[in-house]
């Protein structure tokens, strides 16, 4: 029931790839995956959160994304030839932060002592060429947040991997308009959880000071005050400068790729409650995950885009005026929800609520696709 009409959409896609070419594009082969730019459309996704926070669902919406992902397919089905993968990775430098440097510090030191920055520079790129050694395409990894276009932008945007996937794509696609051309670019995310490309750091509008705090928070004006500020003159130009990198970056490790991916193809899918996994902290103790809830951190935002009422991040205890609120409004969260998800306050207790349709989803899928020795894990999550 509820799991199946969160993936509503991608059903949908199936179904319609079914009918065109049998048992060939399946579930468990199909990945989908956005590029996670903020400034995308809204309103196709089924769960109570997410219609609220869209305004409401969009059939027109939903049928656009189906109707353009099956075409997407179908072009490159149509298109498909035999050829060579290769893979190269390489780390980009200038252009993240991390957004929440103190909550990166309560890793273990032994954890954090592996990696020499608290972001993942790493670029991995796959780059695709027919028996002819002529160009195909290429796919790119990268974590960082497509959040240079800041939330006054109310328009359909890509964003700055849009931008690095424009300027490969024109490259290579000469005479073309833009995603017209044989070539495709993609610029797919990753690890990036907390990474923002808004590398001037989180400021104090009102003030001009930095706020890079716990609370990411300004002394007058609180967390709306508290924004990061990319490296342009606007937001445009921001990511422009961003994208225009991350392009670079793929261009060159795209040219001097040269070790082949070999080897069997293999796809896996499952379904996963997440809402009831046993995970083993060490060989004697286990803990459990929760139903899905909401706290009162989650309402603060970020210093990329901060929540309409003045909550605060960090925030480890609840308010009686919004718990009241609550309770009137939605009813109470049980005892065993507020236990599971300790120390944080809870503000919604979404993985409990059903009317008129369940709030957030619980079972959801993942999926592994190996080619050769690479795995590619496909997860709906933010880390």
């Amino acid at each position: 029931g509820a799991s199946a009409k969160t993936f509503e959409w991608r059903s949908n896609v199936l179904n319609r790839l079914q009918s065109k070419y049998g048992s060939l594009y399946r579930q468990d082969n199909v990945i989908l995956s956005g590029t996670h730019t903020h400034s995308g459309p809204g309103g196709y996704f089924q769960y109570t959160v997410f219609v609220i926070a869209s305004e409401g669902f969009s059939n027109r919406t939903f049928e656009y994304m189906v109707t353009g992902i099956v075409k997407s397919i179908e072009m490159a089905h149509k298109n498909m030839k035999p050829g060579k993968i290769f893979i190269n990775k390489g780390n980009v430098e200038g252009v993240q932060i991390n957004r929440s440097p103190s909550s990166y510090l309560w890793n273990p030191p032994s954890e954090r002592a592996r990696y020499s920055s608290n972001t993942d520079k790493e670029m991995i790129i796959l780059k695709m060429v027919d028996l002819n050694g002529v160009d195909l395409g290429l796919i790119s990894w990268f974590a960082i947040h497509p959040v240079s276009m800041n939330n006054t932008n109310h328009l359909v945007n890509s964003d700055n991997m849009g931008y690095a996937s424009y300027l490969f794509e024109q490259e290579k696609n000469k005479g073309y308009l833009p995603g017209q051309g044989p070539y495709v670019a993609a610029f797919a995310s990753s690890n990036l959880g907390d990474v923002s490309p808004n590398i001037l750091g989180p400021h104090c509008v009102n003030t001009g000071d930095s706020c890079d705090n716990v609370n990411s928070s300004c002394p007058i004006g609180g967390s709306s005050m508290c924004i990061a500020m990319g490296p342009g003159h606007d937001m445009f130009n921001s990511t422009q400068i961003i994208g225009g990198i991350i392009y670079q970056r793929a261009k060159e490790l795209y040219a001097s790729a040269s070790q082949e991916l070999t080897g069997p193809l293999a796809a896996a899918h499952q379904w996963v409650n997440m809402s009831n996994v046993t995970v083993w902290l060490n060989s004697t103790h286990t803990a459990q995950t929760c139903k899905p809830a909401l706290g009162y951190s989650f309402a603060a935002g970020t210093i990329d885009g901060f929540g309409s009422l003045n909550f605060t991040q960090g925030t480890t205890v609840g308010d009686p005026f919004w718990d009241t609120l609550r309770d009137q409004l939605l009813g109470k969260p049980s005892e065993e929800i507020k236990r599971c998800h300790k120390p944080k306050p809870i503000l919604l207790h979404t993985g409990e609520l059903t009317k008129p349709h369940p709030w957030h989803p619980d079972i959801v899928d993942v999926q592994m696709i190996t080619v050769g020795s690479l795995a590619i894990i496909a997860i709906p999550g933010e880390f």
